[in-house]
């Protein structure tokens, strides 16, 4: 009886892990602007670039006590990302109270553009 328990108990946790990898799986092509590999796998390394920009950012900020420009990241070795990802490319705009590094999509598509500030969350326009 313990073993059927216990098996029974693996499948009913295996079950539930699926059901919630394919809701997120499905959540991630939606916001992808489209549900192939590739498109998803590009918007992941898009986020990612972005928070490359914003710890960029925080080291910046940590050694010169101001947020600095995309241009003044790379020239200073703070970040070693392109200027761009195909279809979208990078801006920085600075204040001196924050930062906001986006991604603008220069063709059609979902999402036109990705963008993270200085509380690190990343953010969509759909």
């Amino acid at each position: 009886m313990g073993r059927a328990f216990g098996f029974i108990s693996t499948m009913i946790v295996m079950a539930v892990g699926m059901y919630i990898y394919s809701i997120q799986l499905k959540d991630a092509s939606t916001t992808s602007g489209g549900g192939s590999p590739a498109g998803t796998a590009n918007i992941v390394g898009v986020k990612n670039d972005l928070i490359g920009i914003a710890n960029a950012e925080r080291g910046y900020f940590a050694t010169q006590q101001k947020y600095a420009s995309l241009d003044e990241l790379i020239s200073g070795n703070y970040l070693t990302i392109q200027r761009q990802r195909p279809p979208y490319a990078y801006d920085v705009d600075i204040t001196p109270s924050g930062f906001q590094a986006t991604a603008t999509r220069d063709s059609a598509g979902a999402p036109a553009q990705l963008w993270i500030d200085e509380t690190m969350q990343i953010k969509s326009s759909n």
